[in-house]
């Protein structure tokens, strides 16, 4: 995997962890709990599962409201 690729996809996952964490400030302890089951903990840590609010376009607003969207059906319990 290229250092490029591997930029990308960090910058991925800050952005997505910012947007919620700008977005539902009010419920932090949630959505830290929300990044850790994306991302994993400790050695099992993996930023890259971001990628699956991505597309192609790398349209940023249709990767928030994916990201929205299932944050919000995580809450709900329904995943």
């Amino acid at each position: 995997m290229g250092l490029g690729t591997k930029n990308r996809q960090n910058q991925t996952a800050e952005l997505c962890k910012d947007h919620l964490r700008a977005t539902y400030g009010d419920q932090l302890v949630l959505v830290e709990d929300f990044v850790r089951e994306i991302e994993g903990v400790g050695k099992a840590c993996d930023p890259t599962r971001w990628g699956q609010f991505t597309d192609l376009s790398r349209d940023v607003d249709a990767m928030f409201a994916r990201l929205d969207a299932q944050f919000n059906k995580w809450l709900n319990g329904d995943l």
